[in-house]
């Protein structure tokens, strides 16, 4: 049985009075290559401790299975999707998602539209190697803006097909990081496992429409 309620309260966030600050204020952009950039705003929503139990016990969280060659196994994460037009577990996520769409109106074209809920409950929980590329984002520049909420976990970034290279941000509790241009297109991100003692996580990623 896991134990997934095990968080180091003195390294959050533990404001009740959940907040969306400025997307720019405090953004950093880092340009990586093939045209594609990720930029980084440090504690963007503040009352994150609060944002997180309310997803963590509201959310319905599924646990899927997937076929892996000859075998079907339990992907190391549990999910939820919500797309255009469905109603987002908590309304913080709502003005995040605005807020988004307003900051990068001139860049992206379009509005974010859509949320998928990851929610990693210890270091044992995972994403592999890939890149958001069903839909549009196979041929067409995008972004996806990743919300972390709970304790730290490592978001790395390597150039498409593999090699020594590879870049790691540090995704905090409240923190925003927002991969664009050719980003998805020409790189792979990925969360680790990690080996050490590691409290639950919840990413909420936001996309555009057409984008997975």
């Amino acid at each position: 049985m896991r134990h997934t309620e095990v968080m180091q309260g003195c390294l959050l966030d533990l404001d009740d009075e959940i907040a969306v600050r400025a997307v720019g204020t405090g953004l950093r952009r880092r340009h990586l290559s093939m045209g594609a950039w990720v930029d980084v705003r440090p504690g963007w929503v503040a009352g994150a401790h609060a944002l997180y139990s309310a997803l963590r016990h509201t959310v319905p969280w599924n646990a899927e299975r997937r076929q892996m060659y000859d075998q079907v196994l339990d992907v190391p994460r549990l999910t939820k999707f919500y797309g255009p037009g469905e109603q987002l577990p908590h309304p913080a996520l709502q003005t995040c998602r605005e807020a988004l769409s307003t900051h990068y109106a001139d860049e992206l074209g379009e509005p974010f539209v859509t949320a998928g809920l990851c929610l990693y409950r210890d270091g044992r929980d995972s994403v592999a190697w890939h890149g958001d590329r069903i839909g549009r984002s196979r041929d067409e520049d995008t972004m996806v803006a990743i919300l972390s909420l709970g304790a730290a976990r490592d978001l790395m970034l390597r150039p498409r097909g593999g090699g020594s290279t590879s870049i790691r941000f540090a995704a905090g509790h409240g923190d925003l990081l927002v991969m664009g241009g050719s980003c998805q297109r020409t790189w792979d991100h990925c969360v680790p496992k990690s080996a050490a003692a590691t409290g639950p996580r919840i990413s909420v990623q936001f996309r555009v429409s057409g984008v997975r």
